[in-house]
């Protein structure tokens, strides 16, 4: 992934009193860590006095009162025939309450040590039910005044790390990737090295006040970052917490420290990647017993000490420069290629999608040329997530080409229409948005490279590793983060900045080809940016719940757009998503994908039984998770992940279900999103707070990204575009009219008339320069397949799917119009609406217009009530289709066709047409000339059923059975390993009941 870039430069002649430059990369802001009150003392005793009455209390009672009920020897068989008295049920209560008191001590034994150890959720004692949860409850209080909320849950900032990469020596390498594991660990023996060198350092600011008169002697004092307790790691946030006053003051700290080398040759160049040893200058307002002012106030502080002490203060405000630090080791991590410098644009471009990190990385030009925040009338919401707005974009264009099937082949007479409903409003503007923004390649990119990697893991008997999340850099490398070492990643892939990184060149990535296997890592969802990286979080590896604080609002744009994305990305197969608190119905997305429960009654009731039902199928499998499933024969089906949105915060108890719920989540392949008003989520693994200004932060884990959001309005339009195009709409629908009609008499002539349905041709205007004519050809064509407008960018998308500026856009624009001229009115040919949007004149034909509306006349017009002008209308609409649409078009240019439905519609009206023509003919008896029809219609369709079907008839009108027979087997041929439609078998055996026969014998 990209190193972290810092300008030094600059920074080096920076004098020390002069102000600090503003860092270059963000850095979060944690939430406050709440400090331990009296309540909670209070709490800690009550909690130690129960369980020490229950673990010792009781069982000493029991022996002073009882005494062990349980014979001495083995009983004899005249123990069955004595009487039962009150002491017998005696004797067995005593034994009940022995085991509910051994069951409880194991149940705090189990509770005592995985919070200790930082396990996080621990797993069931079989049957403890309501006795492990007071245990759970007691130790929790218990362990609150001694442990920070850090230490008891498993959080990201130690997912992956392992001896090998803590030995790594130089910081650099944990700078090259935003990654979760933000504060790599030091080796023990490292650290205890540091910690001492350091531990009397101060304030040695002699040499400021004498060199720079910044500061006065006694002024400046210095902190030693700490080591980790259990899973708890110092940050800047919590040490100007306690020493300012303010966490967000952490900020003063970091401009203080920012690129100063430390005693181990490591330089501060973020916030949030701090280790454990490292000097800190703080402000002259810190206050605190571990901060320290002069070396000789400290004890135990050797010469060699006060004199690291006294170079660091020497350093001053002044950015180390040379080769310190930062470029140490060099051995220590892998030499990526997003570290070489890219070339240097002659003109700074824009990109056609404002996404602060587009998923195609270095595809996408900078972003210069735009205004800050101007998005042209459209959502930045849409325009910032490139494979959210590709998987909406996908799943629309699949929605629609289904209604169109529904709509030709479930109708009778009047139907639907060939034209999808055209959006207006919110819509429109949310369908331009999926335009400009999605990012297909980046998708088959990552689709192509994790389906690859699990085919060759497959193939080297190896079993998929488990991954937390992946980083897509701006230059189109895969990054992949490891939960631990998994060993060398199978070629083309690499060990990245440590052995918990795998990662794969863009530039391998697009020599991957369609893998058949199943998708590995399908819960991986977009949670936002971080400098030019897009972070995807494996919602369903999680070791336990995932919780989200924020507003209401902030919090629903968030789960909107995990769950849109999840719904309808590209490299899934198959999975069921949970919604359960979703104020608006997110199901058109993905009917068969996503569910709606009413309350956590119905999750608990639901989630349970398929979590029962998951652990029996894998170990009846004899796998230990689901990715080991996905390894072997696709069994996708049997292990496809079940991810679960909450977006309404739980109670205090439900919360506690939900906990142990998710304890073995994710060996399970089920993955939990909460959201919550606070931060103290029981059982959350990773905790993650939504800001107002749309920042996703992770205090503890060092993150802060740009979120991905899907706000409310947004929402509702991209519903409604769904649901628009549902094909279970009936009736009520659209109407069937083109959104262009032409007027076809004599004289309606056209001033520019271009034949799209074949080779591309424009009849009149001269040619174009040759230099411009394609870019004026391809933007002619968008215009003519629009009729209802394009908007610019939209057109600017996509002509040049790598970004361009406005000017190079504009100037297009101008030679379109000078091309296509004026009318005689002078009326431009090319103009724009009220939206701003660009739309051509009624004067500008497209051959597909005047097909559509030969068809439109035919059908619904002037032909219903005249047979001969039906006629003579299909058939001149018969005679346009000279082949598929724009079949002469140049390699690599009309990508944009792959997000149109047109190579759906043109076939169906070709071969609604040819059937209009053939019914026709029949009518009159003329059998041959509606063969002739039909025959023309399949060469631009020759997949449709009906077609072949109303071929069937007409040949069979002619009573010509030889004629029958070998279409027949032209068929079966055609057909080939997967046979012939059941109702085209069912029609052959109306039409030629002896077409078995002929078969049997070919075989």
């Amino acid at each position: 992934m990209p190193r972290r870039r810092t300008s030094s430069s600059s920074s080096s002649s920076t004098a020390p009193s002069a102000a600090p430059a503003t860092p270059r990369n963000r850095t979060p802001q944690p939430v406050r860590v709440r400090r331990r009150s009296f309540g909670d003392f209070v709490k800690a005793f009550l909690a130690f006095v129960v369980l020490l009455a229950l673990v010792v209390g009781v069982p000493l009672a029991l022996a002073v009162t009882v005494g062990w009920p349980l014979p001495n020897g083995a009983p004899g068989l005249d123990w069955l025939q004595r009487e039962i008295t009150v002491q017998t049920f005696l004797r067995i209560l005593t034994v009940i309450v022995w085991l509910a008191w051994a069951q409880f001590t194991a149940c705090v034994l189990v509770e005592v040590k995985a919070a200790l150890s930082g396990v996080g959720v621990p797993g069931r004692v079989p049957g403890s039910g309501p006795s492990q949860l007071l245990a759970r409850q007691l130790v929790a209080a218990l362990l609150l005044v001694g442990a920070t909320a850090a230490s008891l849950t498993p959080g990201l900032s130690q997912l992956g790390q392992s001896l090998e990469g803590n030995q790594k020596p130089s910081v650099a390498a944990a700078q090259q990737t935003p990654g979760l594991f933000a504060q790599q660990q030091e080796q023990a023996a490292s650290t205890a090295n540091a910690l001492a060198e350091q531990a009397g350092q101060a304030g040695q600011d002699a040499a400021r006040a004498d060199g720079g008169g910044s500061a006065a002697h006694g002024d400046t004092k210095y902190y030693r970052i700490q080591p980790p307790e259990g899973r708890h790691h110092d940050s800047l946030w919590e040490v100007a917490d306690r020493h300012l006053g303010d966490g967000r003051r952490y900020k003063e700290i970091f401009e203080l420290n920012k690129d100063r080398v430390q005693p181990d040759g490591s330089k501060l160049s973020e916030a949030s990647l701090i280790r454990p040893g490292w000097i800190m200058e703080m402000p002259g307002d810190a206050r605190g017993g571990e901060l320290v002012e002069m070396p000789d106030e400290a004890p135990n502080v050797s010469e060699q000490v006060q004199q690291q002490i006294s170079d660091y203060a020497q350093t001053g405000g002044d950015h180390a420069q040379g080769s310190g630090g930062a470029q140490g080791g060099g051995d220590a991590h892998v030499s990526l290629p997003e570290q070489r410098p890219a070339p240097t644009p002659a003109t700074p471009v824009t990109p056609a999608t404002p996404a602060p990190a587009p998923a195609t990385g270095g595809q996408h030009a900078t972003p210069v040329g735009e205004e800050s925040g101007r998005s042209f009338g459209l959502p930045e919401a849409l325009l910032a997530a490139p494979l959210l707005a590709a998987g909406l974009l996908g799943a629309l264009g699949r929605r629609r080409r289904q209604a169109l099937w529904h709509s030709a082949l479930g109708a009778v007479g009047g139907r639907r229409g060939m034209e999808p409903p055209t959006p207006t409003g919110d819509a429109q503007d949310a369908q331009d948005a999926l335009l400009v923004g999605a990012d297909p390649d980046g998708v088959r990119l990552l689709d192509r490279s994790l389906r690859g990697l699990a085919a060759s893991l497959a193939a080297e008997s190896r079993a998929l590793p488990v991954v937390y999340a992946a980083w897509m850099g701006g230059n189109g490398d895969l990054h992949l983060q490891l939960a631990q070492p998994a060993g060398k990643p199978p070629t083309p892939w690499q060990v990245g900045q440590d052995q918990t990184f795998w990662m794969l060149a863009r530039a391998d990535a697009e020599r991957y080809e369609d893998a058949e296997t199943a998708a590995p890592y399908p819960g991986l969802v977009s949670l936002g940016t971080m400098d030019d990286s897009r972070l995807l979080l494996n919602l369903e590896a999680v070791p336990g719940l995932v919780s989200l604080s924020g507003a209401e609002a902030d919090r629903a744009a968030v789960f909107a757009s995990v769950a849109a994305e999840l719904a309808t990305n590209g490299w899934s197969d198959r999975m069921t998503i949970t919604l359960v608190g979703f104020g608006d119905d997110l199901t058109p997305l993905a009917p068969n994908r996503i569910r709606h429960l009413d309350g956590f009654e119905d999750l608990f009731e639901t989630m349970s039984a398929e979590t029962r039902q998951r652990r029996g199928a894998l170990g009846a499998a004899g796998h230990d998770s689901v990715l080991t499933g996905r390894t072997g024969p696709a069994q996708h089906t049997r292990w496809a992940p079940h991810l679960v949105l909450l977006a309404a915060q739980p109670s205090d108890e439900d919360a506690l279900r939900l906990a142990e719920l998710a304890a073995d989540a994710g060996r399970l392949g089920i993955g939990y999103l909460v959201g919550t008003g606070g931060t103290d989520l029981p059982g959350a693994a990773w905790e993650m707070e939504i800001t107002g200004d749309g920042r996703l932060l992770a205090p503890l884990l060092g993150l802060e990204l740009e979120a991905q959001l899907l706000p409310a309005a947004q929402q509702r339009a991209v519903v409604d575009l769904f649901t628009d195009a549902d094909p279970e709409r009936g009736p009520g629908g659209p109407a069937n009219t083109p959104p262009f009609l032409v007027d076809i008499s004599e004289q309606g002539r056209p001033a520019v008339y271009a034949r799209l349905v074949g080779s591309y041709e424009i009849i009149g205007l001269d040619a174009p320069d040759g230099d411009r004519s394609a870019q004026l050809h391809e933007a002619l064509a968008l215009l003519l397949l629009h009729r209802e407008g394009v908007h610019p960018r939209v057109l600017a998308s996509a002509l040049w799917p790598r970004g361009v500026t406005e000017d190079v856009r504009d100037a297009l624009l101008d030679r379109l119009r000078a091309w296509l001229g004026t009318d005689p009115d002078g009326t431009p040919r090319l103009g724009t609406d009220a939206t701003g949007r660009l739309t051509l004149a009624k004067s500008v034909v497209s051959d597909l217009d005047v097909l559509r509306s030969l068809y439109y006349e035919a059908t619904q017009g002037r032909g219903v009530d005249s047979r001969q002008v039906r006629g003579r209308l299909l058939t001149d609409a018969l005679v346009l289709v000279r082949g598929p649409l724009l079949a002469d078009r140049p390699e690599g240019r009309y990508r944009w066709l792959t997000h149109e439905i047109i190579d759906a519609q043109l076939p169906l009206l070709v071969a609604d047409t040819g059937l209009a023509l053939s019914e026709f003919h029949l009518e009159r008896g003329r059998a041959e000339k509606a063969i002739e029809a039909l025959n023309a219609a399949l060469r631009t369709a020759p997949a449709d059923e009906r077609l072949w079907h109303e071929l069937l008839r007409a040949t069979h009108a002619t009573e010509d059975a030889d004629r029958l027979r070998a279409l027949a087997a032209d068929l079966i041929g055609r057909s080939g390993a997967r046979g012939l439609p059941p109702r085209t078998e069912a029609l052959l055996d109306e039409l030629l009941p002896t077409w078995r026969d002929g078969v049997a014998a070919a075989g």
